[in-house]
């Protein structure tokens, strides 16, 4: 539990939530949010994370850009994907990687979460990764770390989840190519308790996206949306046509808070992406989803497993994402070397 002395807050994630992302030098020194960041940083993201792309084609799967460097893995909350391509990052930059298990850890028994931090900062780590279902817990873990510290946010409450984001913008890229001027992007479902969203809608706006579109009920909409500078539809069909990327968000029940919808099936029929429904989509649109998948709720098996799917793709380039935030954050932009990823390790 995290000691109400020491709880993060919303107020946390203000102007101060980005400034504290760069060094001095205008460099990644946190990752915290894709908000405020410009499109220079977000790019150099991007193509930081395009020459790690290939490393599982290698016959050796690491580079020594890590080497030395201890990261630490502080998941607050339960995750399969985030955790385990923050776990395989790690180590493919042969980072050493500590996982602690929060259910059994110090906080369980009433330690505060700065009396944590401080306990494993004289481990002399390099590196806190952070998932937390308190927003604004990441920016105050950054405020609160020693100046040797980077921290990197995993998902805080319904804030932000930068590298999620980051991968998102990878695939597209990928898919797509490097001009988002030219795409419609559709977000649909759940974007009020989505982290993600928010993270993505930044992000697309930043990359000068062409229209980004919002598909929701009204239930399941922030109340600041219009000011996200996003079109808004709730009519499923009229938002997705000629849509180039589709992105279905999960429902996320349990930060629900009351009956939001009146049930599953439908909201299927009303806001579900089934092969009929992608039709009204361009003929080469995309079909992305962060996970995990409520199949027959958000997403018919059809679509989800279909031609038009990059959900697979989106997590193997999340290894490369996290790859590029952690290399940037511990002082490695790569600048001297456009392929880092070809060079192999020795162990």
């Amino acid at each position: 539990m995290v000691n109400k002395a020491t709880k993060p807050t919303d107020a946390l994630i203000g102007h101060d939530a980005w400034n504290i992302q760069l060094d001095k030098n205008g460099q990644l020194k946190h990752f915290l949010t894709t908000e405020g960041l410009g499109s220079e940083m977000l790019t150099r993201i991007l193509d930081t994370a395009e020459s790690f792309a290939n490393i599982n084609e290698q016959s050796v799967k690491k580079v020594p850009l890590l080497r030395g460097k201890t990261i630490v893995n502080l998941f607050f909350e339960a995750s399969t994907r985030t955790r385990t391509t923050f776990e395989l990052a790690a180590k493919r930059l042969s980072a050493d990687v500590l996982n602690i298990n929060i259910s059994t850890s110090a906080t369980s028994k009433g330690e505060t979460l700065l009396d944590t931090l401080k306990n494993i900062q004289a481990m002399h780590c390099d590196m806190f990764v952070v998932r937390h279902s308190d927003s604004g817990a990441a920016h105050f873990i950054a405020n609160n770390v020693a100046p040797n510290i980077s921290v990197i946010n995993a998902g805080d409450g319904s804030h932000a989840h930068p590298t999620q984001a980051m991968l998102d913008m990878f695939t597209i890229r990928r898919n797509k190519g490097a001009d988002f001027g030219k795409l419609r992007v559709a977000i649909v479902g759940d974007v009020l308790h989505s982290r993600v969203a928010r993270s993505q809608i930044h992000a697309l706006s930043t990359l000068n996206t062409g229209e980004i579109r919002v598909i929701a009920p009204k239930t399941l909409l922030p109340t600041d949306v219009e000011g996200m500078g996003v079109n808004v539809f709730h009519d499923m069909d009229a938002g997705i046509e000629d849509a180039d990327v589709i992105i279905m968000l999960r429902l996320q029940k349990e930060r629900m808070q009351g009956a939001r919808l009146p049930s599953e099936q439908e909201y299927f029929q009303l806001y579900g992406l089934t092969e009929q429904r992608l039709l009204l989509a361009k003929d080469d649109a995309i079909v992305m989803h962060p996970g995990p998948i409520n199949r027959g709720v958000e997403i018919d098996s059809n679509v989800a497993d279909g031609p038009r799917s990059v959900i697979l793709d989106q997590v193997s380039y999340g290894i490369a994402v996290r790859m590029a935030v952690m290399t940037m954050t511990l002082g490695h932009t790569n600048t001297g070397n456009k392929n880092p990823g070809n060079k192999e390790a020795t162990e």
